[in-house]
């Protein structure tokens, strides 16, 4: 079984007088390629691509719109976007219909109870027909779990586990709302690892009212495992939350932990998802995370596809979630995931 693995300390980019470039560094390690991902979590396109089909991959909410946390940063107010499994309802008559007009995955998430995590449990047995009989991808956003949880994750056969990672204390008690520590979250890695689950941590830059905060040992944290990807994602302060007001995470902060987590994790699959501001000063921050040697990008700015083009990388368009994507090496151990072609 997977175990957990010693890494070295992981230092900011910026302190370190490294020789290798982050750029470099990505493509010694895979191809020249970069991945752009659209799924239907929300209505989008770009000047460079409209998908075909929003609908193609959707998120699910197991609760509706309840949470029982009420983190500062959210509120439930991503809930609210969500598919959702309504009273005497099953997820897999659910997924039938979905896939009858199109949708070929699914994102399984909803709020959390007062432990930290989602409640999955009750839903997961129908998870083997909806990826056999309809032929779905199916992932899940699971919150912290239990062994119990863990175990049921991979019975069910899901093509991959969502989990953010929280690196400092006090982002759990004041942001969270949990009374738990970070060794509640390494614990949770190692349970998904213990499964050979295939495991995507989250890490959410500026989490904490919008400054780092324990960042850099969230990503330490999610190394020692056999992690399948990364996905960063940047603080966006929605209207109604607590950090309604708060100033987006610094621009040079978050590109330089672009390429902090590129030298530290060379051969893992890593992407700048969906979950950052969109307005302006995202093509900055797009074009950072193409220099910088990331996988993979999420509702890709205007002309970031061009961009990417000219520093000589070959763009593939897929409409779903930017966590159902691996390396080439866990390609050889994993059947290979494709919604789209």
């Amino acid at each position: 079984m997977p175990v957990a693995t010693p890494v070295p300390a992981v230092t900011p980019a910026t302190a370190v007088n490294a020789v290798a470039r982050p750029a470099d560094v990505r493509r010694a390690n895979f191809a020249d390629v970069i991945d752009f991902y659209a799924p239907g979590l929300k209505r989008w396109q770009s000047s460079e691509w409209a998908p075909a089909s929003p609908r193609r991959f959707l998120p699910v909410s197991v609760t509706g719109s309840a949470c029982a946390l009420s983190c500062a940063h959210c509120r439930g107010k991503v809930l609210g976007g969500m598919v959702n499994v309504r009273a005497g309802q099953d997820l897999f008559s659910l997924a039938a219909g979905l896939q009858a007009r199109g949708t070929q995955g699914l994102l399984l998430s909803g709020g959390s109870d007062r432990g930290g995590g989602v409640p999955l449990a009750a839903h997961l047995r129908h998870v083997p027909r909806i990826r056999g009989e309809l032929g779905m991808k199916v992932i899940v956003h699971s919150g912290l779990v239990s062994p119990e949880l863990a175990a049921a994750l991979s019975a069910s056969g899901v093509d991959g586990v969502m989990l953010d990672v929280i690196g400092a204390d006090e982002t759990l008690r004041d942001v969270y709302h949990l009374e738990m520590t970070v060794a509640d979250v390494d614990r949770s890695l190692r349970l998904l690892s213990d499964q050979g689950l295939r495991t995507v941590p989250h890490i959410v830059l500026g989490l904490h009212y919008g400054r780092f905060l324990g960042e850099h040992r969230a990503l330490e944290m999610a190394l020692r495992y056999d992690v399948s990807a990364l996905v960063l994602v940047v603080l966006v302060p929605l209207a109604g939350t607590a950090m309604a007001d708060v100033p987006a995470p610094r621009a040079d902060q978050v590109t330089d932990f672009f390429a902090t987590a590129r030298l530290a994790a060379p051969a893992t699959a890593i992407n700048l998802g969906c979950a950052r501001p969109l307005g302006a000063g995202n093509g900055d921050l797009d074009r950072a995370a193409i220099d910088l040697g990331l996988n993979g990008i999420a509702y890709p700015a205007d002309g970031a596809i061009e961009y990417a083009k000219s520093r000589g990388l070959t763009p593939r368009l897929f409409e779903h979630c930017c966590s159902l994507t691996w390396s080439e090496a866990q390609e050889q151990r994993f059947a290979p995931v494709r919604v789209t072609g």
